[in-house]
């Protein structure tokens, strides 16, 4: 059974850090593109950012370019998401997802286009 388990999450300050992690367990994803999501309440889950599977093609929404940084760690199936000078806007619940049905470029940021997900783990952002 594949999992994906998020953690790392919490409450800071504005213009603080936080660095969340996916651990995944049940198969390796070392040749699977792997992202992260967020959703905040009353809104749609949205894309924040994939990489590839060698790390050599790395995407990102255009409000976390400059704070956010995508990483990942094949050897320990792992992918992890630095978030630097976070917003009050940056406050949701962040998703680990892995395996898009599809490796194109629209498909690594399209919600609906991955196979597995983490259950979440909550950030919040205070102004």
């Amino acid at each position: 059974q594949v999992q994906l388990v998020e953690s790392g999450g919490g409450l800071v300050q504005a213009g603080g850090s936080l660095r969340l992690s996916c651990a995944a367990s049940g198969r390796t994803f070392f040749d699977s593109p792997m992202g992260w999501f967020r959703q905040a309440p009353g809104k749609e889950r949205e894309f924040v950012a994939a990489i590839r599977w060698g790390g050599s093609r790395i995407y990102y929404t255009s409000s976390v370019k400059g704070r956010f940084t995508i990483s990942r760690d094949n050897a320990k199936n792992t992918v992890s998401l630095q978030m630097n000078n976070l917003k009050p806007e940056d406050t949701a619940v962040y998703y680990c997802a892995a395996d898009p049905y599809s490796g194109s470029d629209s498909s690594l940021v399209d919600k609906n286009q991955y196979r597995y997900w983490g259950q979440g783990t909550q950030v919040t952002v205070s102004s």
